[in-house]
């Protein structure tokens, strides 16, 4: 007899859910298995909500590991609140299957499960349908009251730093459908970051009182951090040769590896504006952290996003990720 769907998420979901509940101060009052989760926001803090979906062929390769995509799935939604300088309590899954496989429902719910307890975010919901391979998931954190980070605080004079390394996962594309025996050193490193991004969520707390405004970094720097200019209704300047990037990158592709970081997207690195007075104390949170935080441009008055090259020219990024 075929699996049903409230058997389905009994055997591969609440179980891990449970585990996560009994976590020593837990948010979660009440979780997978009634009409909505029940979730304890700390004394004085808001909530903090994101959404986000990933399609099969738009946002992950089709025949996809299951375990992989249960990583770079709640990773890259977990970023979001990382960008917000937000504390993970619980997120909601809505899984889309065309047809129950339960070896690959296995592996995606023992990986799901994992990954969730790095960062300490549990399952608390969601729901099942068949269709064609589609997650939606729901991310719940929260942050002092007037403390998270948005993207409309820019000033003039905010300095433009980001996170780790730009453009690897956008490189890794090149390399997605080869053989692994067949990879390099450096091809592997740009497979890893594609394949399991980390969400900042430690720098994104420490930066709450230091940033004035954050994006992650997901369609690109240049299209994530004009997201910023314009809710901030600032422009900014970026020096393209202050772009950190890899080792990988600059072996594997050093000719377009400023573009693949500009607007190569899938990076899930945080982009952030501070005023110079923070300086010393972004300094200290690196080296506390062990990553990297790069100063690349500043915040102006006007509008719109201006990139120049080490010899003084205008360097014009393409147009990062967009759905539409």
């Amino acid at each position: 007899m075929p699996i049903s769907e409230f058997q389905l998420i009994q055997q591969y979901f609440k179980a891990g859910a449970a585990a996560a509940l009994a976590r020593p101060n837990s948010p979660v009052r009440c979780g997978i298995g009634d009409d909505c989760a029940v979730l304890a926001l700390p004394a004085g803090d808001e909530l903090l909500v994101s959404v986000d979906t990933l399609v099969e062929t738009v946002h992950f390769p089709k025949n996809y590991p299951a375990d992989l995509l249960a990583r770079r799935a709640l990773a890259v939604c977990v970023s979001d609140l990382a960008a917000c300088g937000a504390t993970p309590l619980g997120f909601t899954l809505a899984l889309t299957l065309p047809s129950v496989d339960e070896l690959w429902l296995a592996d995606f719910a023992s990986a799901l499960a994992s990954v969730a307890a790095e960062y300490d975010i549990s399952l608390v919901g969601g729901d099942t349908t068949r269709g064609p391979l589609c997650l939606s998931l729901q991310v719940m954190g929260s942050a002092p009251t007037g403390a998270a980070i948005l993207r409309s605080g820019a000033q003039p004079g905010d300095l433009v730093f980001v996170s780790g390394q730009l453009g690897d996962a956008r490189a890794a594309l090149n390399y997605l459908e080869k053989d692994e025996a067949q990879l390099s050193v450096a091809e592997q490193t740009l497979l890893t970051r594609y394949h399991a991004p980390v969400p900042r969520l430690a720098l994104g707390q420490k930066l709450r009182g230091l940033a004035t405004a954050a994006v992650d970094v997901s369609d690109g720097l240049a299209a994530d951090l004009s997201h910023i200019l314009s809710a901030s209704g600032v422009a900014a300047v970026l020096a393209v040769e202050r772009l950190p990037l890899s080792a990988a990158i600059t072996e594997t592709d050093p000719a377009r590896a400023v573009e693949f970081a500009l607007s190569g997207g899938d990076d899930y690195e945080l982009c952030f504006t501070a005023p110079a007075a923070h300086r010393e104390q972004l300094h200290a949170i690196s080296l506390e952290l062990n990553l990297a935080i790069t100063e690349v441009g500043y915040i102006e008055a006007g509008a719109g996003l201006t990139c120049f090259a080490a010899d003084g020219s205008v360097y014009m990024p393409v147009a990062g990720y967009q759905h539409f």
